[in-house]
């Protein structure tokens, strides 16, 4: 997209320095005129008789003046920096009474670092704007030069660079190592810090997924002094541009979404915030000085499927959106280093379906007058999205001739397939279910490779791969993906698996989100590391392992960390129909507690190689708590109960069997308990006491209950304290509490103003660790592994390579261990 171009600020800076060329030619004149260096008024003269050039160290300086009534004398040193800030370093004052014209000499003690070079005791010199020495004669001491224009003189010194400036002959001796230092570092130039006023929140794209999550960023001050002084004198007048590229696929469902949003410490939006309606507009927000605020929307929509660059500038009281200008009546205030920056979706609001592109914020400059960037990977995404849009209404067309024609064009390498698809497309009377063949092609693609046994059967499934991927299965462009990446059986082309990782990601596929989190979290040669994107993406799937573990279903398996080379953990897996299951089914019978309880645990999350069943854990459960009276399983059937998975919600038998458990000493039930008490009594006195109980006893739920009591100011009537929550949240989650994980990196990503500071690095690892115990990922390791057992090499890497592009350790161990097993690179 195009923008309107702001008028110049060139004549600005050229009236501005027209204008400073007359003031220094009019203090010269002036100077020229007083001859002697003096000026005299009805209340009395004052001349510098020897004035120095430049500062020097105890510079004696004579000092002629007279006055008529009983007066002041002031002599004074000036210096102003570039930061716009001044300094008095020196001054002095004496009485003068009426009388003949006198002289006095004062020595004008210049300050070490205006006069001399920076070394070992001198540590920094300043870089000064200028230095006036100027003398005035006032009625009392605390009177300024201002008041009395006529009796003063100010005579400009001569200023050198810090490295042009002599050495001061110091009366000390330098420790040897200092001085050794000294002598090594005698000829190296200091270097100022590169730093840059424009800065980047995002260089590379985001996949969004319409929810709650976006990249979070925070500003410093600048460390070049001139740089910070000008951000911070622009604050009640700022002066800066945003540049961010959008990509729209669906319109927003809300009445607002997120684009760029600047957040402060108390949870209000600030200069400058940027929502898409549901209309397609811009609604822009900025804020101003004494409370005022404004808004307005854009006179133009944001296109879908597109690529469009907005571009937001504000120029003191002129806000300016892209050809839409408006004028406000008060004054715009912005503080970058206050509070965050989000792009996309935040606490609050929801972002956009579809892709955020590269953020550029000017933070005290106007956009520059440069061309519009186009981006390749633009380019491909694009073309991506328009083969999806083409592909899908033909396969939808009423007519089977289209159909026909399509699939020769896409399947024509594999008459197999052509006639199976074609059979397929058929049995819709006319129509064709396009997620339907995507799941068949993508189920007929793995059978062809487990069949095989060799690699070249990949490379001429992939074009089946990708028609699935286009088709819609995200299984297939997350497959697609890692192939590309690793290259197994294809040629390696990691920049085209990173685009069809953000086509799964966008859709919300779980596994293509943990990918992209590893990739920005460690970088590699397409992406540069980048924690705050990372986070945006595990704390995604981080939410939805939280929210997958209290919805347990057949597709997800219980996260085991198995390595190939591990024979004990190796042994211990089993499946419905091995002699170890058999054995402890038999166990259980017998009236084994512990075989009771690992029975209901295998079938109830899938572990040790057991295909999910709940209804059955569910009557182990029952038979560990009613006929064994086992606090364990006790406490587990109370749960069920609770929440009515596997069998109908029955509150009050589950709190009976939660106080026998208590009875027999469980602390788990204890917090569950209280949870009771919370939810269904709404008696949060007793609720609290019971977990501070189990807390004390170091149950990790009792932690994260209490801490979210504190952030939700539910705590005895105490108001809400987020650094109370903050401790129990870090409690919890050292005691490895998935939702005590996912809340302290939430915090350790926004930081707690004045409390806590930000710390993302740390924020990345624990949303890594709650993204990689998701159900999902535990499917893939485990089909990994039953490939294993069958003697399948190929689909057992493959699968591995799956979850190790996703950055599980465990996997990538095993990927190598496959590879060194087969005497074979398969890279």
């Amino acid at each position: 997209s195009a923008k309107l171009k702001p008028p110049s600020r060139n004549v600005d800076l050229e009236f501005t320095s027209i204008t400073k060329c007359i003031c220094c030619l009019f203090v010269y004149n002036q100077m020229s005129l007083t001859g002697c260096l003096s000026r005299s008024s009805s209340t009395g003269n004052v001349a510098f008789l020897d004035a120095p050039g430049e500062p020097v160290s105890n510079c004696p300086l004579r000092v002629k003046y007279s006055c008529f009534q009983s007066s002041v004398v002031h002599v004074q040193v000036l210096v102003s920096f570039d930061t716009g800030s001044t300094s008095v370093v020196f001054h002095k004052y004496w009485t003068c009474e009426p009388g003949h014209t006198r002289t006095r000499v004062v020595t004008v003690s210049f300050p070490d670092w205006l006069v001399y070079r920076p070394d070992w005791i001198i540590r920094g010199s300043d870089w000064v704007l200028s230095c006036l020495l100027r003398a005035w004669i006032g009625p009392d001491e605390s009177t300024g030069p201002g008041r009395f224009p006529g009796t003063s003189v100010t005579v400009p010194l001569d200023i050198h660079s810090p490295l042009s400036r002599p050495f001061k002959q110091h009366q000390l001796c330098a420790k040897w190592d200092t001085d050794l230092l000294l002598r090594v570092r005698r000829d190296d130039i200091p270097q100022c810090l590169e730093e840059n006023e424009v800065a980047s929140l995002l260089s590379t794209m985001y996949a969004s997924t319409g929810e709650r999550y976006g990249i979070i960023k925070t500003l410093q001050p600048f460390r070049n002094k001139v740089l910070e002084g000008l951000r911070i004198k622009s604050i009640y007048y700022p002066w800066f541009a945003v540049s961010l590229w959008v990509l729209v696929e669906k319109p927003c469902s809300n009445h607002l979404c997120g684009l760029l949003l600047h957040i402060d410490s108390e949870n209000n939006y600030v200069t400058p915030t940027m929502f898409l309606t549901d209309t397609g507009r811009i609604h822009v927000q900025v804020h101003g000085d004494a409370g005022h605020s404004s808004a307005f929307l854009s006179s133009f929509k944001v296109p879908l499927h597109q690529w469009c660059r907005i571009s937001l500038e504000i120029l003191g009281r002129v806000v300016s959106l892209w050809m839409h200008t408006c004028f406000l009546l008060h004054n715009v205030m912005l503080d970058d280093t206050h509070g965050y920056f989000v792009i996309g979706g935040g606490k609050f609001i929801r972002g956009i379906e579809g892709y955020y592109g590269p953020a550029t914020y000017y933070r005290i400059q106007g956009l520059p007058a440069d061309k519009v960037g186009y981006n390749g990977i633009f380019s491909f995404l694009y073309y991506m999205f328009i083969l999806i849009k083409r592909i899908v209404p033909v396969l939808d067309s009423d007519w089977l001739s289209h159909v026909r024609s399509c699939c020769k064009l896409h399947y024509k390498h594999t008459p197999l397939f052509t006639s199976y698809i074609l059979f397929y497309c058929y049995c819709f009377v006319g129509r064709v279910n396009a997620s339907a063949v995507s799941r068949i092609l993508y189920a007929l693609v793995l059978r062809k490779i487990s069949a095989a046994h060799s690699l070249d059967v990949i490379t001429r499934m992939m074009p089946f791969l990708l028609q699935s991927g286009c088709l819609g299965d995200n299984r297939a462009l997350h497959l697609s993906s890692v192939l590309y990446s690793s290259g197994f059986g294809v040629r390696r082309q990691p920049y085209k698996a990173w685009l069809l990782s953000l086509l799964a990601a966008q859709k919300d596929w779980r596994l293509a989100l943990l990918r992209l989190g590893h990739m920005h979290h460690v970088g590699d040669l397409e992406v540069t590391p980048d924690r705050d994107l990372s986070y945006a993406y595990y704390i995604n799937i981080a939410r939805q392992t939280s929210m997958d573990q209290k919805n347990p279903s057949p597709q997800q398996t219980f996260v085991e960390l198995i390595r190939l080379n591990d024979e004990e953990t190796l042994k211990a897996q089993t499946n419905e129909n091995d002699d170890l299951f058999h054995w402890l089914k038999l166990q259980a019978r017998s009236g084994v507690a512990e075989a009771e309880q690992a029975m209901g645990r295998m079938l109830f999350w899938g572990q040790q190689g057991v295909s999910p069943d709940i209804q059955t854990a569910v009557k182990h459960y029952e038979r560990g708590a009613t006929t064994l009276h086992d606090p364990v399983s006790m406490y587990d059937y109370a749960i069920v109960l609770l929440t009515g998975q596997g069998v109908p919600k029955d509150v009050q038998r589950a709190v009976t069997f939660l106080k026998k458990a208590i009875e027999q000493g469980s602390v788990p039930a204890i917090t569950a308990l209280g949870w009771y008490y919370e939810q269904y009594e709404k008696d949060y006195e007793k609720a609290v006491h019971l977990w501070e109980e189990a807390d004390a006893k170091g149950h990790p739920d009792a932690a994260m209950n209490l801490g979210v009591f504190y952030s939700q100011g539910l705590y005895l009537g105490q108001p809400a304290d987020q650094f109370k929550a903050y401790k129990y949240y870090l409690k919890s989650a050292q005691r490895r509490h998935l939702n005590g994980g996912i809340e302290l990196a939430d915090i350790w990503i926004h930081g707690i103003p004045g409390q806590v500071a930000r710390r993302p690095a740390d924020a990345v690892l624990w949303v890594k660790w709650a993204s990689e115990q998701n159900g999902y990922l535990g499917t893939v390791l485990r089909n990994g592994l039953n490939a294993y057992f069958r003697g399948d090499w190929i689909m057992s890497l493959i699968y591995y390579l799956s979850a190790a592009e996703s950055g599980f350790e465990a996997a990538q161990f095993n990927v190598a261990y496959l590879c060194e097993l087969n005497s074979v690179s398969p890279f």
